[in-house]
């Protein structure tokens, strides 16, 4: 029987195209590779048979958008890409262990992400950017700004938090009602995936079980790898350090997000400091981006263009 899911996927990758941005991959090192959609100015049109390769930096200033783990990069920002690509050079990663992307190192930790989704960048010519990371994504994003501080200009981060802590991590679990992370966000059945989506939005979805198998399938590849990724995740809750980060950073939320709720973020926020501002939106949960996608970019791209120009092309 064919896969529903599997057979949207050509469509999702001709609107990517519409939309100004084309799959990549950068080899990192021998063993590690990731896949990117980058701007379709950047890459050449190659011969029949032969693969393009980047040609120019980009020439807008650079949002680099980075996926939560329930999906791949372009599934997770399918209403934001279009949005953003006609006055900034948009670039969606695939983490590792999703949409392709995979390395034969043992580490799996958020650092390690952040370490490649850099070198990435660089080999694409990017040398400054915004990052706009959501869940996942989000403390991937953080831990990049924490480490590649002139990379990084500004963070946007959604339903997500600086690290998992074992103390974060209990009291959550507790709460969804939830034995584990992975239970949570790795689901094997329909009944799983249906809770998680019934947590992660606000409003009820309805898909027929037909769509959830078929998403399971596709979207939840690499188990073991990505169970890995999550238990590389959460950290003792005594080594945590809050980082003194240059950067704006923007917690754009769900007001009714049952993962990350918003005393978390308003907390976060007074942790981080004056460079760090939150905004709420109504009538939405953790999926906040695709359950509100027009209030949620009227947001994003205002806060983009409040940022200062800089000299040179990447602004």
């Amino acid at each position: 029987m064919v896969n529903l899911v599997a057979l949207q996927k050509p469509l999702m990758h001709w609107l990517m195209k519409m939309a100004g941005v084309r799959p990549y991959t950068v080899e990192l090192e021998p063993g590690t590779a990731m896949n990117f959609w980058v701007p379709n100015e950047t890459l050449d049109k190659p011969k029949k048979g032969q693969k393009p390769s980047v040609k120019a930096s980009p020439t807008k200033p650079v949002v680099v958008l980075v996926h939560g783990f329930a999906a791949e990069g372009i599934v997770t920002w399918q209403f934001q890409i279009g949005a953003l690509s006609k006055k900034y050079s948009v670039y969606v990663p695939d983490l590792l262990f999703f949409g392709g992307s995979a390395t034969d190192k043992a580490e799996r930790s958020p650092a390690l992400q952040a370490e490649c989704l850099a070198t990435g960048l660089r080999k694409l010519g990017v040398e400054r950017c915004t990052l706009v990371g959501f869940s996942y994504g989000g403390m991937v994003a953080f831990k990049l700004a924490e480490l590649y501080p002139d990379m990084v200009r500004a963070l946007v981060v959604s339903g997500s938090i600086l690290a998992m802590t074992c103390s974060v991590s209990d009291e959550t679990m507790e709460r969804l009602g939830c034995g584990s992370s992975s239970e949570l966000l790795l689901p094997s059945s329909v009944k799983g995936l249906k809770t998680l989506l019934s947590i992660a939005a606000h409003k009820k979805l309805y898909f027929p079980d037909r769509l959830h198998k078929d998403f399971l399938e596709v979207m939840f590849t690499n188990r073991k790898e990505r169970e890995e990724l999550l238990e590389g995740l959460v950290i003792d809750t005594k080594d945590t350090t809050i980082p003194k980060f240059p950067q704006r950073i923007h917690l754009l939320w769900g007001e009714n997000d049952q993962i990350f709720q918003q005393e978390l973020a308003h907390n976060m926020k007074e942790q981080l400091g004056e460079n760090a501002t939150f905004e709420g939106i109504k009538k939405a949960g953790h999926l906040v981006h695709l359950e509100r996608p027009c209030v949620y970019n009227r947001c994003l791209k205002r806060f983009l263009a409040s940022l200062p120009h800089e000299d040179g092309a990447q602004k």
